[in-house]
């Protein structure tokens, strides 16, 4: 019997399959949380990537997790990329990963114990690269196979990189182009083009180490990682806690060749248009089609960084040096907390 394609057992691609912001404020507002000690340094009323403690020794403990449902149907892939955007909540706050615990949920009647043991390859394989030590895990059989981390981080308290800090006026870095969500939604629909395919894979297993390094460099005022939520989703998120709008330049964001096309034939994850929807309050989309509304709100995985940056010269210059691309596609303003104006056309494959 011909076996099935990972792909085939995922309700949603990666990142996309996660509550939506909308959804997810609703079950939040439910809970009554406890006091936090001062030992807290980040938590979660600011929607952040990681949390951050500080440490008897001084320094911060950063942990988060991520675990999300088959992107690709190669489970070596599969495995690198949900390793690299584990991982790549610890660079966002600007700490570098030291342990690794796996998550895991398999359908062992359905999908061979060998193909798990290719998945847990893949990210073994990404985070002893990145120095951090995978030391055990939990595994759960389940019909729909999910794979992910938990990741800790250490970092100096004094040099924590928040989502909560963008001042006004600051420029705004994107380090990888958008359009994954869209392009693995059209490989679970057997429509994606094997370069698209390609391109797209790449991006979401090269880690942010390099980038999150340049910001550290610069002095960053702030960033995020940008993933299931989309560029405008978490940036929102970024300008809601820190009191300030901003204003987004449509033509200087990078886009994968091909995904606009997949956008206007409606070829778009579920959680691309739950976060369309929860942006239309706070963003003014300008003279933007649907199409490109979908893509500024498409529900990455392992994305690049957004920095907010108020030297730009000097981060632009940290980001070439590593060999990282990047665009500079807006800035911050003064003006109602969380809102976004987007001007100008996304641009077209050459």
């Amino acid at each position: 019997m011909e076996q099935r394609r990972l792909t085939s057992f995922s309700h949603g691609a990666g990142c996309g399959c996660k509550l939506g912001p909308a959804e997810l404020e609703t079950v939040l507002g439910t809970l009554s949380l406890p006091e936090l000690g001062a030992e807290v340094l980040v938590a979660a009323d600011t929607g952040d990537d990681a949390a951050v403690v500080r440490l008897p020794d001084g320094q911060a403990l950063v942990a988060t997790l991520d675990f999300f449902t088959p992107i690709v149907d190669d489970p070596y892939d599969w495995g690198r990329v949900a390793a690299t955007n584990a991982l790549s909540d610890v660079y966002a706050m600007g700490a570098r990963p030291f342990l690794a615990l796996n998550i895991v949920a398999w359908p062992v009647d359905d999908l061979p114990l060998e193909m798990l043991g290719q998945v847990l390859q893949g990210g073994i394989d990404v985070a002893s690269k990145a120095g951090a030590a995978i030391l055990g895990g939990h595994t759960i059989t389940d019909p729909e196979p999910k794979y992910g981390m938990v990741a800790l981080g250490l970092a100096d308290p004094e040099r924590i990189t928040r989502n909560s800090t963008v001042p006004p006026e600051a420029h705004l870095f994107l380090t990888k182009p958008l359009g994954i969500g869209i392009a693995t939604t059209a490989h679970k629909r057997g429509v994606v083009e094997p370069a698209l395919l390609t391109a797209a894979v790449e991006l979401m297993t090269t880690p942010n180490d390099a980038a999150a390094e340049a910001m550290a460099e610069v002095g960053a005022e702030a960033a995020t990682d940008v993933t299931g939520f989309g560029l405008l989703g978490h940036l929102q998120r970024m300008l809601s806690a820190s009191g300030v709008g901003a204003r987004i330049d449509a033509s200087s964001v990078p886009v994968l060749p091909g995904v606009l096309d997949l956008a206007m034939l409606d070829v778009v994850p579920g959680g691309t248009k739950r976060n369309h929807a929860y942006l239309r309050p706070n963003v003014q989309w300008g003279k933007l089609s649907i199409p490109e509304q979908l893509v500024l709100a498409d529900a990455q995985t392992s994305g690049g960084l957004l920095i907010a940056t108020l030297d730009p010269e000097w981060l632009a210059q940290e980001l070439t040096g590593r060999g990282i691309g990047w665009a500079d596609v807006g800035v911050t303003v003064e003006g109602r907390p969380g809102t976004i104006a987007v001007t100008g056309r996304l641009a077209r494959d050459a």
